[in-house]
Formats: C-alpha cells, sequence, structure tokens
C-alpha cells in the first residue's frame, strides 16, 4: 500500500440490463447499492461509495471506477476476491488499488470514454437485444462525416436531456469514430471526452443514426451544435447500446499497485 494511502480504487464492470442505474434510489435495484452490500459484508464501517460515473438505467459499465475509505486492512488482491464472492453475477470487481484517503475518481477524472453498439440488421438478434441498438440499415460514411462535427470544443447545449441544468454546457469530445466491430453487423461509436452531459452520448448517437438512416438531412450535428437547443437534436438512442468503457485519471501515480496488474 502506498504510503499514507487510506481509501481503495475499483475497477468495476456491470451488465446494467437489470438496474436502475448506477446511484441508489429508494425501491429500486442499482449497480452502487449491490456494491455497497458487497462492500459492508466485508467491512461494515466503510464509509461512503464515490463512483466516478452515474450511469443511467440500462447502461453498462466495462471500467466504472469506485472508491471508498475503509476501516479494516485489507490488501487489493484480499478486496477483489472478497467482493466477487459477495456480488451478484451482472456485477463484477475487476481490479483494485490502494488511493489517498478521500479520493475521488470522479473529480480526479481526465477524460472517460464510452462505447455505443449499433446492430445494423434488419431483423432481430436475440444475443444482441440487450447490448446493441438495432436498425435495419445505416449509411456508414454518412456516420462518419457526422460524426466530424461533434469533434472538439464546443457548447453541446443541444445533447441534453432537460433533466440536466447545469449552467455550463461546453464541453470537449477528443474522439468521434465510427467504426465496424469484427462482426460485420456492429458498428460501434466511440466517444471520449474530459465531460458529458446527461444523456450527451446517446443524443450525439441518435442524432448521427437517424442522419445515416435519412430521417434528417446531413449537417444536423452542425446546426445543433449552433442552434443550442435540445429540438435542433436527433432521437436519444436507448440505454442498452451504451458501455462506460474507461475513465482515465489525470494523475495516476497517487495510486498504489493494482491486483491483478
Amino acid at each position: 500500500m502506498i504510503d499514507g494511502a487510506s481509501a481503495i480504487l475499483l475497477e468495476v464492470a456491470y451488465d446494467g440490463t437489470a438496474f436502475h442505474g448506477w446511484a441508489a434510489q429508494r425501491n429500486a435495484r442499482t449497480v452502487e447499492e449491490a456494491l455497497r452490500g458487497a462492500v459492508l459484508s466485508m467491512d461494515p464501517r466503510v464509509g461512503p461509495l464515490r463512483g466516478a460515473s452515474r450511469t443511467d438505467a440500462g447502461v453498462h459499465a466495462l471500467g466504472q471506477l469506485v472508491a471508498f475509505d475503509p476501516s479494516r486492512i485489507i490488501p487489493p488482491r484480499g478486496w477483489v476476491l472478497g467482493l466477487n464472492r459477495n456480488l451478484p453475477v451482472d456485477v463484477a470487481v475487476r481490479s483494485a488499488q490502494a488511493a489517498p484517503a478521500g479520493f475521488s475518481p470522479r473529480f480526479a477524472a481526465l477524460r472517460k470514454r464510452y462505447r455505443y453498439r449499433v446492430l445494423v440488421d434488419p431483423v432481430p438478434d436475440p444475443l444482441r437485444r440487450t447490448n446493441a441498438w438495432r436498425v435495419p440499415q445505416l449509411d456508414l460514411a454518412a456516420a462518419s462525416r457526422e460524426a466530424e462535427a461533434a469533434l472538439g470544443t464546443h457548447d453541446f447545449a443541444s445533447f441534453r436531456s432537460s433533466g440536466d441544468q447545469r449552467a455550463t454546457t461546453v464541453r470537449t469530445l477528443t474522439r468521434v469514430d465510427v467504426e465496424r466491430e469484427c462482426d460485420s453487423c456492429v458498428v460501434a461509436f466511440i466517444v471520449e471526452g474530459n465531460a458529458f452531459l446527461y444523456n450527451m452520448v446517446r443524443i450525439l448517437v441518435g442524432t448521427i443514426v437517424d442522419v445515416a438512416r435519412g430521417r434528417r438531412p446531413p449537417g444536423t450535428v452542425a446546426r445543433a451544435l449552433a442552434e443550442r437547443v435540445r429540438g435542433a437534436a436527433g432521437t436519444t438512442a436507448p440505454a442498452h447500446g451504451l458501455v462506460l468503457e474507461q475513465v482515465t485519471l489525470a494523475d495516476p501515480s497517487v495510486l498504489g499497485e493494482r491486483w491483478p496488474a
């Protein structure tokens, strides 16, 4: 453990299908509550959990980061093995490492990367029903051209849901790629940036898909950025196609050794 460390940082993966999102809610199954229950089974006096992202109902994660301040001294390997014994099958702790007391991955994050999968298929695929949005056809070249407009620093006011009341809507996207995955029917939208508004990735992907399906004219993303009203953008893509893939920290040197490496 690093000198002076008293927090633990977990990398957590989950299938969001049966969860009402990350954040704890009354009378609803959430990832935070499932994980906290497992942590409490090992340390009944543990502090609150601090997640990097409040993913919505149905959204998945491969690299969600979660920190907490334990009252017991348990090495990272012990946390990983112990927590996974007490977690449901749709949540797993992928790694653990020591961190400074009070460490918050949300405020320590440099950028986040999301992947949104679209299944381009005229008929349903039962194996993709919970992890990809099915559309019957998609012009990949048109989608790529539309995505380019979102790259860089812009006011993304058009690309947030009404529940987002933050005063500042300027964000920087360092990556907006559209690519086929090894399965030729799946198109992945990879979006990486410093921060995101509520439903920003889903609205951006939905708008691009609208254009690539011929439901909105080319240049819709650029016009929506300029107009800064929600009605200028397109569809909000369904939650189940979205994965929080990675959270990159600004200064990983403050962390201890990760297990497994």
